[in-house]
């Protein structure tokens, strides 16, 4: 195309289809191993921030529409888009701490598992995701359920400022107090946002003085009871210990102990002292179904490093990932009742559920002025995870019915940072309360009027 934009415009490197180095570029732009067939026209690789402006000049003059990626974890690979230019932002791992205002600067690339290292000589800390390769950018524009959020807020909670691109090509702050409308839509818009952000500012905690785990592990059987427990449990249980429940197939040693199809009824807590921690875990200690676990785990003491260790055995890279969620009124209960069976009969064995109870804060000072919001009582994310191309379809298909069980009337909320998007065109509406749906809309139209962005993958 005469006239065109060229690589010399940047930093970093512009690849189109049909260059040598393209099709490397679009399968590393998906962490999946199930990698969509949607082909962008351009990939921009942004080296520096100076990179943004320039690639959306390009996108502008080509008349080409954007997509985004910080590390692709998006299990639904939104960010591959069809003729699209996509600013592949993986370069912008900037991770700098100042301990004197106790706050982080990052570039959307960082990883929680950057950060954790980074904070580690500080006493510091954050509420970075549960895999450790998940990249912040995507995270924090989600809304951001990660370790301790129940006590500490969704993770975009502790944003403070960011450093946005906007669709005309200009570079504006936004924060509480700057840009706010723009500020807001950031902290929950996900994939569907209509800028691209280049840093963050991160408010930070005081590292926890301790941190222990315990768990009990039962037969998938005992589902019911364990559930109904667990929630009776959790809603007892100080803010800062988080309780989860994991159902999987095949008792794979990466999840549980014990084989068979089993439920894992696990509690962290985020404690000043080894004492304060271990009192918090003793109401799970006098669990009265404990007699019928197969295995239990006593309390011991961990990090966020060794969790994220634990957490990459159940996301192993290399795999094919297929993912929903879904945020519901009913009880732990009735949902985990409900899927219980198709977890057991699943054709891949290393496929889960995950079902964090009370994921997130409820207190309302953590949870304003965001898109994000908790839609629900209860909470869960099924994820397939297999190997073989030949089980695609199976897997897939597994899914969807899975889910189908557990929202029979198709009514349920969901999060956009791990939803099924293509499952049907109402999954971002409903990822979101309706007024902040209606918002979102409104400010895309004023920010990219000329609708640069895409907005969220449908069907």
């Amino acid at each position: 195309m005469p006239g065109r934009p060229t690589a010399a415009r940047f930093e970093g490197t512009l690849l189109r289809r049909g260059d040598r180095a393209y099709d490397s570029a679009r399968a590393a732009a998906v962490w999946n191993g199930l990698k969509p067939e949607r082909f962008p026209a351009a990939i921009v690789r942004a080296a520096s921030e100076r990179d943004v402006p320039q690639a959306l000049s390009c996108a502008r003059s080509e008349g080409l529409r954007v997509s985004t990626r910080s590390g692709g974890h998006n299990w639904s690979g939104s960010q591959l888009r069809d003729g699209s230019l996509l600013i592949d932002l993986s370069g912008l791992g900037q991770c700098d701490i100042d301990p004197a205002s106790a706050t982080a600067t990052v570039g959307p690339a960082a990883t929680g598992q950057d950060l954790v290292k980074a904070l580690a000589p500080y006493g510091l800390a954050f509420p970075v995701g549960h895999c450790s390769s998940v990249a912040l950018g995507g995270f924090l524009l989600s809304g951001g359920l990660g370790w301790n959020s129940r006590a500490w807020g969704p993770s975009c909670a502790d944003v403070l400022e960011m450093r946005v691109v906007t669709a005309d090509g200009a570079t504006v702050t936004c924060s509480e107090t700057e840009n706010a409308d723009l500020f807001w839509a950031a902290r929950g818009a996900g994939p569907g946002f209509f800028a691209v952000v280049t840093r963050f500012r991160l408010g930070l905690h005081p590292h926890p003085g301790s941190v222990m785990t315990t768990g009990l592990t039962f037969p998938l059987a005992a589902t019911g009871p364990v559930a109904a427990w667990a929630e009776g449990l959790a809603r007892d249980l100080p803010a800062n210990v988080e309780t989860a429940l994991v159902l999987t197939a095949s008792g794979d040693p990466a999840v549980t102990v014990a084989p068979g199809p089993r439920i894992l009824a696990g509690m962290t807590a985020f404690a000043r002292t080894r004492e304060e921690a271990l009192a918090a875990l003793a109401p799970a200690e006098a669990c009265p179904l404990a007699g019928s676990a197969v295995s239990r785990q006593p309390p011991e003491p961990t990090s966020f490093a060794r969790l994220h260790e634990r957490a990459a055995a159940v996301w192993p890279p290399a795999h094919r990932y297929a993912a929903d969620t879904l945020w519901s009124e009913e009880t732990y209960e009735t949902q985990l009742g409900r899927i219980a069976d198709a977890v057991a009969h699943a054709p891949a064995g290393k496929s889960l559920v995950l079902a964090p109870v009370r994921p997130v804060s409820e207190d309302p000072a953590l949870l304003r002025n965001m898109a994000f919001s908790p839609l629900g009582a209860s909470y869960l994310v099924c994820y397939a995870v297999w190997d073989d191309p030949a089980d695609d379809g199976a897997n897939a298909r597994w899914l969807r019915d899975a889910m189908a069980s557990v929202d029979p009337s198709g009514r349920g909320g969901h999060y956009i940072a791990e939803t099924d998007l293509e499952a049907d065109a109402s999954r971002a509406r409903r990822s979101y309360a309706p007024a902040d749906w209606d918002r979102l809309q409104e400010l895309k139209a004023a920010w990219d009027p000329g609708n640069v962005f895409h907005s969220y993958l449908a069907p």
